[in-house]
């Protein structure tokens, strides 16, 4: 009996000892991860030779220019109001705008323009090596409906000047990168530049209505030549400051994929009554109880299957402790960072594929029990998700017959494009950033809402979503909100991103990992 216990407590001092070791070299290994991030700090542009590009310096008399021409775009009111509704009028000036506005783009040798779809814009921006693979940058034209009752400071279409900023729809999304990309190519081909690898400029006119018509027309139109991109950059992510709790400084969010979308319809379908009768359940109750079922049952937790995970893994140093221990370290605490983010609804995003009940229909009058009754649901699908899996989801936690579910519309998420430091396209735009703005910290992102640049996917692997917009804390809000507004400072800036990017994109490679030494 003595031996008995003896060797049970020796057994029960190994498993202890064994799972002390464990844990501490967990921890350790755990340790040197978050230390070792700091190392390479400071050092992301390296391997860069110095650039000999042509440097863009704005006076005071071009910086009065491009702000008026910036101001008279934003009071052009091209707003798409449905998928059956556009301001066509407006898109038609718009047009002649542009031609105005942009001299030189439009009068080049270099520069090839057509309109399509009556109102979207694709230029072909010659290189003169070809066997260098062109890349594309998009934008779009359209904005969504905004009214001056709902709120804003100064009429939404007025681009009237406040402290600094410029207020008007479509200031960040996205006549900033429009004008922006154009008034580049402008001031580089009235300096003599003539790019190496050649290019595309897109400009969509129904962005905000799914993009049919414009992005993808243009998307015909490129597959018919047999053009292949080496990258394509759109809008999507931009700089936060102080928007991230805990995070030491803002941060360039280039978005590497979006999220999926569907539109389900959910309906309940009965005999109709008079209210003074009424049944047991009505079709308003079957389906407001079902309704409830997919708000008290949120799809799972998937952080950490998707892109969202190099995001954190990227900012981990910004952070301080212990955030920066967790971050650094998502192998082991993914399931604990998942459950803290999905406490708000603004980082639950990042975590889940999300359900809206967006519109609830039933019934004609008050003493009448309707006879059907219907709900839309608007989900936007985690990378690791299919909509097939979200649709399958959805039929078992609604779990009655009575209730049908149809989709409306819906695609998978998007791909996620590469950013490693072979991914051309990111480290272009990772080393541009940086450029101009050195103490910034670079990461790839995911887009929650959509672009027209998932038409794209058939002409590259690698499509990126961003622009240099600075969000401050409330900024966001502003995004097809009210008071929506940039200031002029950050329209320059972005001038200047892509006078540079489209300089930048002339090398033949990037350089070898590691290496400090680059044409560039």
């Amino acid at each position: 009996m003595a031996d008995s216990k003896i060797q049970a407590w020796k057994f029960l001092k190994i498993i202890v000892f064994t799972f002390f070791i464990t844990v501490l070299l967990l921890f350790t290994s755990a340790t040197i991860r978050t230390l070792s991030l700091d190392v390479n700090v400071g050092l992301q542009l390296a391997r860069w030779e110095k650039s000999n590009n042509i440097s863009l310096v704005i006076d005071q008399h071009q910086r009065e220019e491009l702000l008026a021409k910036f101001k008279e775009a934003l009071r052009i009111p091209t707003v798409s109001f449905s998928e059956r509704e556009s301001n066509t009028t407006a898109l038609r000036q718009f047009v002649t705008f542009l031609r105005k506005a942009f001299p030189t783009v439009f009068s080049s040798s270099l520069v090839h323009h057509e309109l399509v779809a009556d109102y979207s814009h694709l230029f072909q921006v010659q290189g003169s090596q070809p066997d260098l693979v062109p890349y594309l940058l998009l934008a779009h034209i359209d904005v969504v409906p905004a009214r001056e009752s709902d709120g804003w400071e100064a009429p939404p279409f007025s681009a009237q000047e406040m402290d600094g900023f410029i207020y008007a729809r479509g200031t960040i999304d996205d006549k900033c990168a429009v004008m922006g990309i154009l008034q580049a190519l402008e001031y580089l081909l009235l300096r003599g530049y003539a790019p190496r690898r050649g290019f595309y400029i897109g400009l969509g006119h129904d962005e905000e209505i799914s993009g049919f018509n414009g992005a993808m027309n243009i998307v015909r139109l490129m597959k018919d030549r047999g053009v292949k991109l080496s990258f394509v950059l759109d809008e999507g992510l931009a700089v936060l400051d102080g928007v991230i709790s805990g995070l030491d400084g803002p941060v360039a969010l280039i978005g590497v994929s979006e999220k999926g979308s569907a539109n389900v319809k959910l309906s309940v379908s009965m005999a109709p009554g008079h209210s003074s009768m009424p049944p047991r359940e009505s079709s308003i109750g079957i389906l407001a109880a079902a309704v409830k079922r997919l708000e008290d049952n949120p799809m799972p937790r998937l952080f950490g299957y998707g892109p969202e995970r190099d995001t954190f893994e990227h900012l981990a140093h910004k952070f301080g402790l212990p955030l920066k221990f967790i971050m650094s370290n998502l192998w082991l605490f993914s399931p604990l960072l998942g459950r803290v983010l999905e406490m708000k609804p603004d980082t639950n995003a990042f975590v889940r594929t999300t359900t809206a009940v967006t519109m609830f229909n039933a019934g004609t009058k008050s003493n009448i029990i309707p006879s059907l009754a219907e709900a839309t649901v608007n989900l936007r699908i985690h990378s690791a998700h299919s909509l097939q899996e979200v649709l399958d989801f959805i039929q078992d936690t609604v779990g009655d017959q009575r209730v049908k579910v149809e989709l409306i519309d819906g695609f998978d998420p998007l791909p996620i494009s590469s950013s490693d430091e072979q991914s051309f396209g990111f480290q272009i735009i990772k080393k541009t950033v940086l450029d101009m703005f050195p103490k910034l910290t670079v990461a790839p992102g995911i887009c929650v809402g959509n672009t027209d640049s998932r038409h794209f996917k058939d002409l590259s692997s690698d499509i990126y979503r961003f622009a240099p917009v600075w969000f401050k804390p409330g900024d966001v809000q502003r995004f097809h909100g009210i008071n929506e507004r940039i200031s002029k400072k950050n329209y320059e800036e972005l001038i200047v991103f892509y006078f540079n990017l489209i300089q930048n994109c002339d090398i033949k490679k990037l350089p070898d990992p590691h290496s400090s030494v680059h044409e560039l």
